[in-house]
């Protein structure tokens, strides 16, 4: 009877759990694995040209050689750093793809040709990472979706990294020594300067005309927007001054400018030594360097000198005060006249006011709007959107998605730029086909492969720009809304200037008693407001 109750009931569960081993299955996949390849080559030397079209042929032909993957593209970017992922288009448009969940694995030769930025390098591979996409260094034998694949990444990022670096550390050190021995020649030259056959600097006499007509025009008493107009002027007829852009800043860098008058101060600006690289202006961090009589003068210098006591005279004049905004400056605009509305500080108290209000009351009967009210306002607002609003947001941006997936299906430029594309792509493989058989001189075969590579980068880019031309920016707009939302607090007790310009693009006044929020993607939301009208 013991032995029956010990096999049944609670007692049972005293004894020792059976465990099944279910062993894992083999994983099934139901379509070719989708591969890609990056090149980068980050000089525009023949060398390195050619070495740019190795790598294309040489990816080209081991993806579509293997029946278990399926060709992509080749992505590749020359004459460009690994410093730097933002100027790299292919790149971008390489990751623009993987996150379209177009690309499975990409192959790379090595990581310094990914990335010479260890920071951006990580950040990269664990977003590809997320959207399952594996990258294959081949030199290192790296494979990212392995274990130790990103630690083994690491290491040799940040080894790639400092070799860029030592090459910056250099080049810095040779051009110093350069300005210090006063033999520094910049490789760009003020407007108005231009090289010899000897690489010394002249004066252009075209241009340098030009350049002492603005001196002459600020002194007579013409602003350096009133100069930069008849530059544009001179511009529609004078194909001279048609490569530059003739804004105020362009007039005004040219006046004070001290290489006109034949001197020249070196390392006004400086490039940071730490990636990203950012170019700022030296404010006692580095030496300069001033040389005296460098190249011929353009300006005298009693001219210039009078020019830069004006300036400093008109900068006071105009800019002596200094305005303090708040996170709503700007952003609120009448809805009875579409003026902007400022702002007005009354007995301690912060208002906007409409600036017609402000001439004509019965012009414009929007009265003035109280700060505190405002940012009230925006509170309630964002309760709303944060406890209620993030399902509808959702929804819409998945209408919004298939709306432009559908657009972008019949679209005739995209069809027509797919067609180019194979049209490049059948020329570049009976190029190939013709190499096999010996029937193509080897140097007519890499001039023509560099052709044809040049030209399918060309069209990809073209279709990747009409791409972003054509998307509705309220998609990103709405994906950032929501992520602002998500990451923003349940509850919001005091007024967020920060998360405010995150969510709101623009405040419309309706009337005394309401508020028209226009959202950064475009939706608007009404709040009313209680206040006196004054």
């Amino acid at each position: 009877m013991d032995e029956q109750k010990k096999t049944s009931g609670s007692l049972a569960l005293s004894g020792a759990p059976q465990v099944i081993t279910i062993p894992p299955s083999d994983p099934v996949r139901a379509r070719k694995l989708r591969v890609a390849a990056y090149a980068r080559v980050s000089s525009s030397s023949e060398d390195q040209l050619n070495s740019f079209a190795a790598q294309n042929a040489y990816y080209t032909e081991l993806i579509t050689a293997n029946p278990e993957w399926e060709f992509v593209d080749v992505y590749a970017d020359k004459g460009i750093t690994g410093t730097s992922a933002e100027k790299r288009e292919d790149f971008q448009r390489l990751l623009a793809d993987c996150r379209r969940g177009r690309v499975d694995k990409i192959l790379v030769k090595s990581s310094s040709r990914f990335a010479r930025n260890a920071k951006e390098c990580l950040e990269v591979i664990r977003e590809l990472k997320a959207l399952g996409v594996g990258v294959c260094f081949e030199e290192q034998g790296i494979d990212t979706s392995e274990l130790a694949g990103e630690f083994l990444t690491a290491i040799f990022a940040m080894m790639d990294q400092k070799e860029s670096e030592n090459i910056s550390d250099n080049i810095r050190w040779s051009i110093q020594k350069r300005m210090a021995g006063g033999t520094f020649v910049p490789s760009s030259l003020p407007f108005g300067y231009k090289k010899d056959e000897e690489g010394g600097i002249t004066i252009d006499p075209g241009r340098a005309e030009y350049v002492r007509g603005i001196f002459s025009d600020f002194l007579k008493g013409y602003n350096t927007q009133e100069i930069a107009d008849r530059m544009k002027k001179c511009q529609s007829v004078d194909p001279a001054l048609s490569p530059y852009q003739w804004t105020v800043k362009a007039v005004a860098r040219i006046l004070k400018n001290e290489k006109y008058t034949g001197n020249s101060l070196w390392q006004k600006s400086f490039r940071t030594q730490t990636l990203p690289r950012r170019s700022l202006t030296n404010r006692g961090e580095f030496n300069q360097y001033y040389a005296l009589n460098t190249h011929p003068a353009i300006i005298d210098q009693a001219v210039f000198d009078k020019v830069q006591s004006l300036l400093r005279e008109r900068k006071q004049h105009y800019f002596s005060k200094v305005k303090c905004g708040t996170p709503i400056s700007g952003m609120l605009r009448c809805g009875h006249c579409g003026t902007l509305f400022r702002k007005q500080v009354n007995s301690g108290i912060t208002y906007f006011i409409c600036r017609t209000h402000t001439v004509d009351l019965d012009a414009c009967p929007i009265g003035p709007v109280p700060e505190r009210t405002i940012y009230e306002a925006f509170l309630r607002l964002y309760h709303k959107l944060r406890h209620q609003g993030m399902p509808i947001l959702t929804q819409l941006l998945t209408d919004l998605q298939a709306a432009r997936k559908g657009k972008l299906l019949w679209s005739l430029d995209i069809v027509a730029l797919n067609q180019k594309i194979a049209d490049i792509t059948r020329q570049d493989r009976l190029l190939a086909q013709l190499r096999q058989q010996g029937l193509v001189d080897p140097d007519i075969f890499i001039s023509r492969k560099n052709e044809l590579a040049e030209q399918l980068r060309s069209a990809k880019l073209e279709k990747e720009r009409f791409l972003e031309a054509e998307e509705d920016q309220t998609i990103q707009q709405t994906q950032e809304l929501i992520e602002a939302l998500e990451a923003g607090p349940a509850f919001l007790d005091t007024f967020d200037g920060e998360l405010f310009r995150e969510l709101v693009d623009k405040i419309i006044v309706e009337s005394n008693d309401r508020l028209r929020f226009r959202l950064i993607n475009g939706l608007e939301l009404t709040e009313p407001i209680e206040r006196t009208v004054r």
